[in-house]
C-alpha cells in the first residue's frame, strides 16, 4: 500500500505540501495541487485516517459504555444516542462491559489515549469518583446523578417516581411486597433508591427476604417466582420483560398472581395491563449525546422526570409514545 512518502518522491513535492492538499490547510499552487491528485490517483493512495485523526485530535468516536446490550433500559437509551448522533459527523463505538470493574478501567484508559472523543456511561461498576478522575481526560456523561461530583450527567428523578409507585400501593393498603433488582444495593444506585423510597413511605425498611437479586433477565426472573415470600400481595420487577415472565410462573403453575409492577414502559406492560414507569429513556440517550459533544464541554447535570403509569387510555397512545422520533 502506498504511503505519502511514495507520493511525495514521485511527484517531487514535499511531505507536508501533500498534507496541505489532504486537509484543505495552507497554500498549494494550483499546478501542485492537480500534479499531487494526479499522483495519489495514479497509485490508488488512500489517506491514513487514524493518523490524520491523531494529528488534528479528533476522532469522531464516542464510546458508549453499556453493561447489557439486550436489556431494553440500555437499548432505549442507545436508542436515543443513535438518533441524535445520526445526523452528526460521530461515529459511536459500544463498548459492553458487564460491569466488570477492569474492562471499564480499560475503556477510561482508551479515552486518556484519546481513541474517544468522549464517553457517555449508562451503567458502571467503578465508583463514580473513579469516573471523575478521568474526566480530564476527555467528555464523560453518565446516566445517573453524580450528586457533588464534578461530573456531566443526564438522569431521571427515580427516587420521586419510587415514592410515587410505593405510595399508590400504600394507598390500596398493600403491606407485603417483593422488590427485584439486578445488583444489591451495595453495587447499585437504582436498588438504593427503591428502598429508600419504600422506607419514606413506609416507614421502616423492606425485610430482606422481600429482596430478590441477581434478577438479569426473564428467565432468572421465572426462576426466582420459587423464592418469593408467599406473604406477597404485590411484586416489584426490573423490567417489563422480567414482569410479563414472573406473570407466567403464576399462569403457568395455576396460582393466584399477586400484583406486578414493571419498569421500562414496554409494550408489553401494556398488553399484559400492568402497571410499570416510564423513564423517557430515549430522551435521556440524545441528551447524552448533546452534552458530550457540547463545546466547550461543562460538567451539567440534567434531570428528566419519570411516569408511574397504572393504566393506558389506548393502544394508539402507547404505540405513539414508544415510537421513535426520526
Amino acid at each position: 500500500m502506498p504511503t505519502i512518502r511514495d507520493v511525495a518522491r514521485r511527484s517531487g513535492y514535499s511531505i507536508t505540501t501533500i498534507s496541505r492538499v489532504l486537509n484543505h490547510t495552507g497554500y498549494v499552487s494550483s499546478k501542485a495541487t492537480k500534479k499531487i491528485k494526479t499522483v495519489m490517483q495514479e497509485m490508488d493512495y488512500v489517506p491514513n485516517a487514524i493518523a490524520r485523526d491523531l494529528s488534528n485530535g479528533r476522532t469522531h468516536k464516542i464510546g458508549v459504555i453499556l453493561p447489557q446490550i439486550k436489556n431494553p433500559y440500555f437499548s432505549k437509551i442507545l436508542e436515543g444516542i443513535m438518533e441524535a448522533a445520526f445526523s452528526t459527523d460521530y461515529s459511536i463505538m459500544l463498548l459492553p462491559s458487564n460491569y466488570d470493574e477492569k474492562k471499564e478501567l480499560y475503556y477510561l484508559e482508551q479515552l486518556r489515549r484519546k481513541e474517544y472523543e468522549g464517553l457517555i456511561i449508562t451503567s458502571h461498576g467503578l465508583p463514580l469518583k473513579k469516573l471523575a478522575a478521568y474526566n480530564k481526560y476527555g467528555p464523560i456523561v453518565c446516566c445517573e446523578d453524580p450528586e457533588q461530583l464534578s461530573l456531566a450527567a443526564v438522569f431521571t428523578d427515580r427516587l420521586a417516581v419510587f415514592v410515587q409507585m410505593f405510595q399508590w400501593l400504600h394507598a390500596q393498603k398493600i403491606q407485603s411486597i417483593t422488590c427485584m433488582f439486578y445488583r444489591n444495593a451495595q453495587a447499585s444506585a437504582t436498588t438504593r433508591l427503591t428502598l429508600a423510597a419504600y422506607q419514606k413511605v413506609y416507614q421502616q425498611e423492606l425485610a430482606q427476604d422481600f429482596i430478590l437479586t441477581n434478577i438479569r433477565d426473564a428467565s432468572s426472573a421465572y426462576q426466582a417466582v420459587k423464592k418469593v415470600n408467599p406473604q406477597t400481595q404485590y411484586i416489584f420487577t426490573n423490567s417489563d420483560s422480567n414482569a410479563i415472565a414472573v406473570r407466567q410462573y403464576y399462569l403457568d403453575h395455576q396460582k393466584s398472581l399477586p400484583g406486578i409492577i414493571g419498569q421500562g414502559h414496554e409494550i408489553s406492560s401494556f398488553l399484559a395491563n400492568l402497571p410499570t414507569i416510564d423513564y423517557h429513556l430515549s430522551e435521556l440517550g440524545r441528551q447524552a449525546f448533546q452534552l458530550v459533544c457540547a463545546q466547550p464541554y461543562e460538567a451539567q447535570k440534567v434531570k428528566l422526570t419519570a411516569d408511574f403509569i397504572t393504566k393506558y387510555d389506548s393502544l394508539d397512545a402507547i404505540a405513539t409514545t414508544l415510537s421513535p422520533k426520526y
